[in-house]
């Protein structure tokens, strides 16, 4: 305490400084306004690839445009990229430099200067030069039963948004200043700076109730924004060893700082109640959106997750900064959030009339939300029991259909080998081994060729766009249909002479193809080294 004592004059000393040694004028408030401490909003755009776009209206046709949920990046990103590429904010930095920088003023005699030009009167005058420094001086136009002034009301969401952050990183510095020059002042000094500290915060939090109904519908993260900052403030404010008197007075402080933040919680619940009701409408743009997204991860998902990572962010940074009290509901706003997508995908993929796509799209999305959100102990992959679910259930759908044409044939050969005697079902067993035979088994390859060209060809340029699922997807696939079309090879060396090493041309075109290569007429399907190199290319990014 005495080694920080030396650093700050006495409160009456302040005013005989040396002018040379003060900063310059506005010396704080660029270092103030060099801090970003909110997210910027970012205009998704569609990704274009060569001439077409890859997905054709497809934020109008999602519903995304209009974000709820916008991505912590500059103000000037317009591209759909960008926004996975930008930074979530990084609140421990941010508050690092602003806790500098408030203990710079402390240590420099600047905040003890306004502390004595105040003198413990409410004169917005007295307040004027400390706002100003803070880069907050039109706050002093608030009144609480007026809002928010005309000048200041008809701004655009990116102006109302620039004014938060002005806000937040001076709420921030005030609150610090406060508390770092209360514990090294004397005692007879104390309540001086409290009364100081609760003056500059009731100008301060008139604004919060004057932003909120001036806010767009769709600035849930600025609300967010707000409350964790207000939070953080209020957390400084618990008992700290000094008198009586001041501590009566920053819990005042306290208070008013705990009554905003239940403000900003019922803000952020009604928020989060017009962004539900915005996502659920327009069904058939949902439709629109899985079909030409080919499985692809649905933008509203893409901004959701975004956002709900900001989310984590922020209860940990409560949580490294030691303040628990106030990560619960954080914790709970996240886990809502998460319980809500996994439904609204559910729900939406209802939509989809191709089972085989809905649970690609179902997979893909899941994935992104439980990789993010649900990972699995000590960084190891794998998927969730919902993940699995989707790919068993888009593994049936789609491949289930091809091999069924040779599953059946495996099941009644297996059945027909079992001694029973010179005639089973009335059939006598010789005529079981005869061309009869040979043609049903012929024919049910051709079928097999056939549905596999067809699924092949309708599913190679659908979306899977993660490198570890793609992977395990196409090993799947080829696991099944390979092991089960290579068994029935197995039992059926009568067809090896219709077995091509190469690629085999599937129906219609098939028959066609045929008739001009009278040479190739005897193969019916590939070999299933073939087929493992064709799967393997299955899906895109």
């Amino acid at each position: 305490m005495a080694g920080r004592l030396a650093l700050v004059p006495e409160l009456g000393e302040c005013d005989n400084r040396d002018p040379a040694q003060s900063p310059p004028r506005n010396f704080y408030l660029d270092l103030i306004r060099n801090v970003g401490v909110v997210r910027r909003r970012c205009n998704r755009q569609p990704v274009h690839t060569g001439s077409t776009s890859t997905y054709s209206s497809y934020s109008t046709a999602s519903g995304a445009s209009n974000s709820y949920f916008y991505q912590p990046n500059n103000s000037n990103c317009s591209s759909r990229s960008c926004s996975r590429s930008g930074a979530i904010a990084d609140f421990g930095a941010h508050d690092h430099e602003l806790t500098k920088i408030a203990r710079r003023m402390v240590s420099e005699g600047y905040a003890q200067r306004m502390v004595t030009a105040f003198g413990g009167g409410p004169d917005r005058a007295r307040l004027e030069t400390w706002f100003m420094e803070l880069d907050v001086h039109w706050v002093l136009q608030l009144h609480e039963e007026h809002g928010l002034p005309p000048d200041l009301q008809d701004k655009s969401a990116a102006s109302h948004q620039e004014l938060i952050e002005r806000w937040i990183r001076a709420l921030t510095v005030i609150a610090v200043s406060i508390v770092e020059l209360v514990l090294i002042v004397t005692v007879d000094e104390m309540p001086a700076v409290a009364r100081f500290g609760k003056a500059s915060m009731a100008k301060m939090l008139v604004f919060v109730g004057a932003i909120i109904p001036a806010l767009e519908a769709d600035m849930i993260g600025t609300l967010v924004d707000m409350y964790i900052w207000v939070s953080s403030a209020s957390y400084r404010f618990t008992p700290l060893l000094i008198s009586r008197e001041a501590q009566t007075i920053l819990d005042e402080i306290g208070r008013s700082l705990s009554r905003e933040v239940i403000s900003l919680r019922e803000a952020i619940s009604s928020a989060t109640e017009a962004a539900r009701t915005f996502i659920e409408d327009e069904d058939s743009k949902w439709a629109i959106a899985i079909r030409r997204g080919r499985g692809e991860v649905h933008e509203c998902t893409r901004l959701m997750v975004d956002f709900i990572r900001y989310l984590v962010k922020a209860k940990d940074f409560m949580q490294n900064t030691s303040q628990s009290h106030d990560t619960a509901y954080l914790h709970g706003l996240i886990h809502d959030y998460v319980h809500y997508l996994k439904d609204l995908l559910l729900r939406k993929s209802d939509l989809c009339l191709d089972l085989s796509l809905r649970y690609l799209f179902l997979l893909n999305n899941f994935y992104l939300v439980t990789n993010r959100f649900e990972p699995f102990p000590g960084g190891h992959w794998g998927l969730t029991p919902e993940c699995k679910k989707f790919m068993d259930s888009y593994l049936d759908v789609s491949w289930g259909h091809v091999l069924s044409h040779v599953q059946k044939m495996v099941f009644v050969d297996s059945t027909l080998d079992v001694s029973c005697g010179p005639v089973l079902f009335g059939i006598p067993r010789k005529g079981l081994h005869g061309s009869g035979r040979h043609r049903k088994n012929t024919s049910s390859l051709a079928k097999f060729n056939s549905a596999f060209h067809q699924m092949y060809q309708a599913q190679k340029f659908w979306k899977v766009p993660f490198p570890r699922l793609r992977h395990a997807l196409r090993e799947s696939i080829t696991e099944k249909v390979i092991s089960v079309y290579g068994y029935y090879l197995e039992k059926h060396p009568d067809l090896e002479k219709h077995i091509s090493c190469d690629r085999v041309i599937s129906a219609p075109s098939y028959w066609y193809f045929m008739k001009k290569n009278r040479e190739l007429e005897n193969l019916i399907s590939s070999s299933p080294n073939v087929l493992k190199e064709m799967l393997a290319e299955l899906f895109e990014r």
